[in-house]
């Protein structure tokens, strides 16, 4: 498939519908600023662009899961196979398409009238039938659409939110009092506690030690699935680098300005549930307030701004869905059950697990409150298992054994801090202080447990460096690295790359806030500085090097 329908499908099934909701809660909660809670992960992202997609796409695996026996051996990669297919398709695949889903009862709490049960069984019901009919081909191509209609609405709802009366328009949207505080790109350096969690436990921490969905370190997921799809590894860096831009660039300014709009409507919680009253009390906090802002779209666009919704929520559903689907069917049912079967029975295997995984993340959502919370439990499981799924790639002493520490650790403790620790008398722990502890021990963990284990075996060792021709500094102990090719390219330039990259994206991202914000000169001081980078870039990515042989 082309780079350009890979990239904007990974972008169309990160627009879900409860991406909004959370930018919502965050700038309600701490300002613009608290979105480096995830900005953060564009490093994670352009890392993978420059350092893993090439060799993603070198692989030639089915499904990330299926590296696993590429990279690993004997009956340590075959558990690790089947435990991360069930680990990553089962659990926390159905943990992300519960919070999409809560933010799928939220919106049509507010805008249609429906109760939670209700909503989840009629959500269900449609992606679990557009789902089971169309495989990756059809999820993609899609996804396009679905991206485009939903960039629409975005910004249809923004206008709208911004022009309302009592807003005043942008001018007087960044002049207001309840609004001037939540302005600022960066945190309140005289905050030491925010500047922590906001900014330097994000930059310094998590971007490269916390496996998150859509940012996977080193890729992985729908990401990974959508790069294996791709016609060649230049084709797979392509559509990450667009996926990246358009993640972080593009989209998040419509919803920002929602939220700052929502604080002047709807300063109190109690002004939501004033507002609507026919919304179930229980489901209104902060990342309701984005819904509640779509109710001043007139009719004739609230049909698409709505349909915008739905969309983002069938683009992020069915992939998941695809992609928990295949797990199970390819890395457990075919690899370890039916192996021979035929392929029409695993069709229809596939179909009842998509109506399975569906069934289970409706039962999630409607135990989950809020888009924060889930967000927070998403970032906890994944604590602490990022820098083995970078290293993995590029030393040879990671192992098996290693991976499946550094997930049931990081689950363990995950449930430990959040349902746990407090029950047990102890004080609730801050959710960043939370991490870096998921962090630390998760890593310390996998650590130990590599160097207790053997080694995985040198022939396939040899194998795997020889099909992916990583960089061969950390693998020069353990295969045979002398007379072949280096596939690796020029590391200095992919460093170089993965820097001007994020230069650039986030000189776009700060440059658009602040034209908005009427700070013209800074706005194009930044627009500057990201075509400057971006030239560079160019310049610099043919030297990155891509492999032919």
């Amino acid at each position: 498939m082309p780079w350009w329908l890979l990239g904007t499908s990974m972008v169309a099934t990160t627009f879900s519908t409860d991406t909004p909701n959370l930018v919502t809660d965050l700038v309600r909660s701490g300002g613009v600023s608290m979105n480096w809670l995830w900005w953060a992960f564009l490093i994670t992202g352009m890392l993978t662009v420059f350092f893993y997609a090439k060799l993603w796409r070198r692989s030639g695996a089915l499904t990330d899961i299926n590296f696993y026996e590429m990279r690993y051996s004997g009956a340590p990669a075959a558990f690790l196979r089947g435990f991360r297919a069930i680990y990553l398709g089962v659990f926390f695949n159905v943990m992300i398409m519960a919070t999409v889903t809560l933010a799928a009862i939220k919106i049509a709490g507010v805008l249609l009238g429906l109760d939670p049960y209700k909503t989840v069984v009629l959500a269900a019901l449609i992606t679990m039938v557009y789902s089971t009919t169309a495989g990756l081909w059809g999820v993609v191509v899609t996804d396009l659409f679905l991206f485009v209609l939903a960039m629409i609405g975005s910004i249809a709802a923004a206008y709208y939110a911004v022009t309302q009366p009592s807003v005043g328009g942008l001018a007087g949207l960044v002049s207001n009092p309840l609004v001037k505080d939540k302005l600022s790109l960066l945190p309140d350096f005289s905050d030491a506690t925010a500047v922590l969690a906001v900014l330097i436990v994000p930059l310094a921490v998590q971007w490269w030690s916390t496996w998150y969905p859509g940012s996977e370190p080193g890729g992985g997921g729908y990401i990974a699935q959508r790069m294996l799809a791709a016609r060649n590894e230049k084709q797979a860096m392509a559509a990450t680098l667009w996926f990246n831009i358009a993640h972080y660039a593009l989209r998040p300014w419509p919803w920002i300005l929602v939220a700052l709009a929502s604080l002047i409507v709807y300063p109190e919680l109690s002004d939501i549930q004033a507002r609507l009253p026919h919304v179930d009390p229980s489901i209104i906090r902060h990342d309701l307030a984005y819904p509640a802002m779509l109710v001043f779209v007139p009719h004739g666009l609230l049909g698409l701004v709505v349909a915008s919704l739905a969309a983002a929520y069938m683009s992020t559903i069915s992939t998941h869905l695809n992609w928990g689907a295949s797990y199970v069917v390819d890395d457990v049912y075919r690899r370890f059950i039916r192996p021979d079967a035929s392929e029409s029975h695993y069709v229809n295997v596939g179909r009842g697990v998509t109506v399975a995984l569906m069934s289970l993340a409706a039962l999630v959502a409607l135990w989950l409150d809020h888009a924060m919370q889930a967000f927070q439990i998403l970032l906890q499981i994944g604590a602490g298992t990022g820098l083995i799924f970078l290293l993995r790639w590029y030393w040879w002493r990671i192992n098996a054994w290693g991976e499946i520490a550094a997930m049931l650790i990081s689950f363990l403790l995950a449930v430990y801090l959040h349902f746990g620790h407090a029950r047990l008398g102890f004080a609730p722990l801050h959710p960043t202080v939370a991490l870096v502890i998921g962090v630390m021990v998760t890593t310390f963990g996998w650590l130990a447990v590599t160097f207790l284990t053997p080694p995985t075996d040198r022939a396939v060792l040899q194998s795997f460096y020889d099909r992916i021709r990583p960089a061969p500094a950390g693998w020069r102990r353990a295969v045979d690295t002398s007379g072949r090719e280096d596939g690796g390219g020029d590391i200095a330039a992919s460093f170089l790359a993965w820097f001007l990259g994020c230069v650039a994206v986030y000189a776009t991202l700060f440059g658009t806030g602040y034209l908005l914000y009427g700070r013209l000169e800074l706005g194009l001081l930044c627009a500057a500085i990201a075509v400057a980078s971006a030239y560079a870039l160019g310049r610099v990515i043919p030297k990155v090097g891509f492999w032919t042989g």
